[in-house]
């Protein structure tokens, strides 16, 4: 007899990169039933058919997520309001929605705007996985092997509601988490967030200089390393920049007084600052498990 899936119907808003590894996992591993995908992009939802990552499609989310007993909402933070909007007035009784956003103190006041209170069966969510490639054809069941998730369920959040997303995160492979709201979007922004402002802005700086096709010509593995985020969706990290604007521009007040003073050190020649500075980022960084 065969055993029931973890998920009847899944609906997935937003078949990217994150939306679609999911829904791939939970497919290899038996436990969803039908999957459904939707999104404004109709060549990518078709790809996503053609690939096998959703069963079917509907470009309408109001029309997609009917009959459905999950919805992931793995669509950019700046659409998550308007899809939030589109969905409720047709979701299932006891469907569980969830999102995959990397600021989550916006997504809350997304959903307390839209219901006017926190509805027990939302559940924010997010994957700390990913790469610098986007869309469906980008997509693969392993991306969460060994990742984490992290969950920030309100004090309103179902108990059962909790339980069922953290154990399609594990059936996906990933490592479950739970943190507070505001704790997430702190240490994300330290993590995350500044890392990929910080690329950004060095490469577009660097390209902006008149002899910029001899600097990115001769430019070394460590440069590819540390600028390969900033190939990554300029339109995503727009929207985590503004939703996490206030624990951002924290951390690059805290990073640029730092730089400042690694700036006045080489200005004043203190060759003991300088060596002490990398001593110690080192120490840290041989301490810590990335990988």
């Amino acid at each position: 007899m065969a055993t029931r899936p973890l998920i009847r119907r899944l609906c997935v808003i937003g078949v990217g990169l994150i939306g679609g590894s999911l829904a791939r996992a939970l497919r290899e591993r038996g436990e969803v039933g039908e999957i459904v995908g939707s999104g404004r992009n109709e060549e990518n939802l078709r790809a996503a058919v053609r690939l096998g990552v959703v069963d079917r499609y509907d470009v309408d989310p109001a029309r997609a997520v009917i009959g459905a007993d999950v919805v992931v909402v793995a669509v950019p933070l700046g659409a998550i309001e308007p899809v939030l909007r589109a969905i409720v007035p047709h979701l299932a009784s006891g469907a569980v929605v969830t999102d995959v956003g990397s600021a989550k103190g916006s997504v809350v006041a997304d959903v307390g705007r839209i219901y006017g209170h926190i509805p027990p069966n939302f559940v924010p969510g997010h994957p700390i996985a990913g790469t610098e490639k986007s869309g469906v054809d980008a997509s693969f069941s392993t991306l969460f092997q060994k990742r984490r998730v992290i969950l920030t369920p309100l004090a309103e959040t179902a108990a059962s509601a909790h339980q069922l997303i953290k154990r399609m995160w594990e059936l996906a492979g990933a490592e479950v988490i739970d943190m507070g709201v505001r704790h997430h979007d702190a240490v994300l922004a330290a993590t995350s967030h500044l890392p990929h402002m910080l690329a950004y802005t060095l490469v577009d700086t660097l390209a902006r200089l008149d002899d910029r096709a001899e600097i990115f010509r001769y430019a070394a593995g460590g440069f590819r390393d540390f600028t390969r985020i900033a190939s990554s969706d300029p339109c995503m990290w727009h929207d985590i920049c503004v939703a996490n604007r206030e624990q951002l521009l924290e951390m690059i007040a805290l990073f640029g007084a730092d730089l400042e003073r690694l700036a006045a050190a080489i200005r004043n020649d203190d060759r003991a600052a300088i060596l002490d500075t990398f001593q110690r980022a080192k120490r840290a960084r041989d301490n810590l498990y990335l990988d």
